[in-house]
């Protein structure tokens, strides 16, 4: 098991702003613009106490959009059907693993693929 825990994402769009909506609409976050003039890089604190934080930076146009985390949610299927309402893609359909995780990629967008998940039950 490693000790270096993940506390920060980064999400690469040649659409911000549309990228910056489709996670506001989808998951609640909200961002705040950090970057300079032409180097957009808008930053979230994500889940709060219990997530990490990360941001939406610009990409030129020659490098590609990138992404991938999972984002911790109550309602896969719903979080699914919300992406679809803001604009994106189920890539891989609701499936529930043998340990009862349930898990479920969508695209957003800008062409990212991205995560849901809820945990199993404790018992």
């Amino acid at each position: 098991m490693s000790s270096t825990p993940v506390t920060w994402f980064e999400i690469g769009s040649d659409r911000p702003a549309e990228a910056e909506r489709f996670y506001a609409d989808l998951f609640g976050w909200t961002f705040e613009e950090q970057g300079g003039p032409g180097a957009s890089y808008r930053q979230t604190a994500a889940g709060g106490e219990r997530g990490i934080g990360g941001a939406i930076r610009a990409t030129d146009g020659d490098s590609p959009n990138y992404a991938i985390f999972y984002a911790e949610v109550t309602d896969v299927a719903e979080a699914c059907r919300r992406a679809e309402a803001a604009g994106g893609k189920v890539l891989v359909p609701v499936r529930t693993t043998p340990s009862g995780l349930i898990w479920a990629h969508v695209l957003d967008p800008s062409g990212n693929r991205i995560g849901v998940f809820t945990p199993p039950a404790a018992g």
